[in-house]
């Protein structure tokens, strides 16, 4: 076995996480397993030194695609939570203008100010 198997087994299970249907109800255990991964992923890496054999060389090569491919997934998770985030925003906001719908207006309509003393 090279030093490689490894982190490519590790790197197999985090696109196999990133690769199942994310839902609201289960993008936490997600997020949390893909931290996990990513954490043990990080350490393997740091351990990694030259010189490299062909065959390292070679799964490397692989490495480095499906590191391309777990990134987009990534990016992709990212997106919906931003996504998400502003839409529980503007609800919020939504549900607070309903509750208490003159808050923000400044007019001084309607004010008499005596000038005369």
């Amino acid at each position: 076995m090279n030093r490689l198997t490894s982190l490519y087994e590790i790197t197999l299970n985090l696109k196999h996480v990133l690769d199942k249907e994310i839902t609201a109800k289960n993008r936490e255990e997600v997020i949390e397993k893909v931290n996990q991964l990513v954490e043990k992923r990080s350490q393997y890496i740091e351990e990694l030194v030259p010189p490299y054999t062909e065959e390292e060389k070679q799964l490397g090569q692989q490495l480095v695609q499906l590191n391309e491919a777990i990134q987009v997934e990534m990016n992709h998770l990212f997106s919906q939570l931003k996504t998400e985030m502003k839409q529980v925003k503007k609800q919020k906001k939504s549900n607070r203008t309903y509750t208490n719908p003159y808050k923000s207006i400044q007019a001084m309509d309607g004010m008499f100010m005596d000038s005369k003393k």
